[in-house]
């Protein structure tokens, strides 16, 4: 019988564990500097210097308030959920249960999703003459500062 591609059993019976062995206190603590953490606080600013970033592009590109509003306000939608989800976050950080720890932050990125989906729905009664791709492009160009976060781990990092 062919093993299944799942298991962690080799097809000979082994469990597999030779490949695993466990860092020792001097490899944990070097991985941790070379990966730090990412200050949440810190992806925010970013965030919301990119939408005020872009909002201004947008009006020296149009040269129309109402496109610089459309994008800003679409960078709001982004930066206002993930302020308060930092926040949230921050305040999680003394809970001693790893399950509530989780089911916290699923709650708290499910309030931000909603949060930034109402934006989405109340959006055109918000901003008079509101420019849909100039929104859209704030919204996107500030939720890609997560990505920027992970690969410039070190800008992002707390000082230590």
């Amino acid at each position: 019988m062919k093993p299944n591609a799942w298991d962690d059993a080799s097809p000979d019976g082994d469990e597999g564990s030779e490949g695993f062995t466990p860092l020792s206190a001097e490899e944990a603590q070097a991985l941790r500097q070379r990966l730090p953490n990412t200050s949440l606080l810190r992806v925010v600013l970013a965030q919301a210097l990119v939408g005020l970033v872009v909002s201004g592009v947008a009006w020296w590109l149009t040269a129309k308030v109402s496109v610089a509003w459309s994008a800003l306000y679409g960078a709001a939608i982004v930066t206002g959920p993930a302020a308060l989800f930092a926040r949230s976050v921050w305040r999680m950080r003394q809970v001693k249960s790893a399950m509530v720890s989780a089911v916290g932050l699923g709650v708290w990125e499910g309030v931000k999703l909603l949060l930034t989906l109402v934006g989405l729905l109340v959006a055109p009664q918000v901003v008079p003459q509101l420019s849909w791709p100039a929104m859209l492009v704030g919204l996107l160009l500030t939720m890609k500062v997560y990505w920027v976060a992970l690969a410039w781990r070190r800008v992002f990092a707390p000082n230590t």
